[in-house]
């Protein structure tokens, strides 16, 4: 790319678009802090603002500040977050709070290499944090941005190579002004929100259309270029749920690490393996009655899960399962604040409608 597409600066277009038409009464654009930015950034990543919204200014409410979230125990962010996926995201969020207040004495730092140093904190996450809750000078590039200077700058292949990545950020810094960074910041991921979007975007509106390679080439679906598509392989589970007379649910508490890590879900065993079975070695009785229900496919990024659950009422109430921090009698009706995985919540939902 020449040296005078670089000297074509968009920050004076995009702030002008942004004044104009951009989004400034977002929950997490209101009392800016850098805790309220951060956590944000993190419910943001693979997100939609819709989606995010109700989960920010209900975490807000009853986590509103570093020291709160720091404090808190892990099942109380995981429950915040239950719906919201990528639990990995939640499980950083608590961890990166107590070192904050740990080694920070609860003052976020103001400094990007600090900042990419705490769990779940990547180099774009750190620069929002730098420019809207500090005003200092630092590019962002989350996806939205990547989007919109990839067509700008007609930037070949996947942003998930290093060679793509590195391009894209040599222009976001490159774009980036010294004054108004908070604006250009949020300018910058409202654009590829509203208007520079996946599929359709509004070219027409757009404060770049005069000087975007993509539009110029009428390739605007072109760029960014697509994740490489592979075949995912197939896993099988069968989940148990356990019923008792009380229509209390078993669950169980999964490992801190791995897939749902630190969240509750059904005892599980392998598909070849009877149910039957397994009551009557884990429980200790005959089941009253079980019923298999239908398999279903959880997608993760990496492996499709089939799911089969299997619905079995005991005779009696268990005396060899007592409650401890492993494992729980989930009470449908009055519900333990305690996170649960995807498909825990689904199925707590078909059992309570059989």
């Amino acid at each position: 790319m020449s040296n005078n597409r670089l000297q074509l600066n968009i920050s004076q277009p995009v702030l002008k678009w942004f004044d104009l038409h951009g989004r400034k009464d977002l929950p997490w654009q209101i009392d800016i802090t850098p805790y309220r930015v951060w956590v944000s950034e993190i419910m943001l990543q693979q997100t939609q603002v819709t989606t995010v919204i109700p989960y920010f200014e209900r975490f807000i409410d009853e986590l509103p500040d570093l020291a709160s979230l720091a404090n808190a125990d892990l099942d109380t962010v995981l429950h915040l977050w239950t719906g919201l996926g990528y639990y990995s995201r939640a499980r950083n969020l608590h961890k990166t709070a107590r070192i904050i207040q740990q080694q920070f004495n609860s003052i976020f730092p103001a400094d990007i290499e600090a900042l990419v140093n705490l769990p779940g904190i990547g180099r774009s996450t750190a620069g929002a944090i730098i420019s809207i809750a500090f005003q200092q000078r630092a590019a962002i590039l989350d996806g939205n941005v990547k989007r919109v200077l990839a067509r700008y700058h007609a930037v070949d292949g996947w942003p998930g190579q290093s060679l793509v990545a590195n391009a894209l950020w040599q222009f976001a810094e490159a774009h980036t002004p010294d004054k108004r960074v908070a604006d250009y910041s949020q300018a910058m991921m409202d654009l590829g929100a509203t208007l520079c979007t996946r599929s359709k975007p509004s070219c027409e509106r757009c404060p770049l259309q005069n000087s975007c390679l993509a539009m110029a080439q009428n390739k605007t679906a072109a760029y960014p270029g697509k994740k490489p598509k592979k075949i995912l392989p197939i896993k099988h589970t069968q989940m148990i749920i356990f019923e008792n007379h009380a229509g209390h649910i078993l669950l169980k508490k999964r490992p801190p690490s791995g897939i749902w890590g630190g969240l509750w879900g059904f005892p599980e065993i392998a598909i070849d393996n009877s149910a039957a079975t397994f009551c009557t070695d884990f429980m200790g009785q005959v089941p009253a009655s079980i019923n298999h229900l239908t398999t279903y496919r959880h997608t993760f990024s990496h492996f499709h899960l089939e799911i089969s659950p299997v619905h079995i009422q005991l005779q009696q109430s268990p005396p060899c399962i007592m409650e401890d921090e492993l494992q729980l009698w989930y009470k449908p009706l009055q519900p333990q604040a305690v996170g649960l995985a995807a498909p825990t919540q689904k199925l707590l939902k078909l059992i309570a409608h059989l």
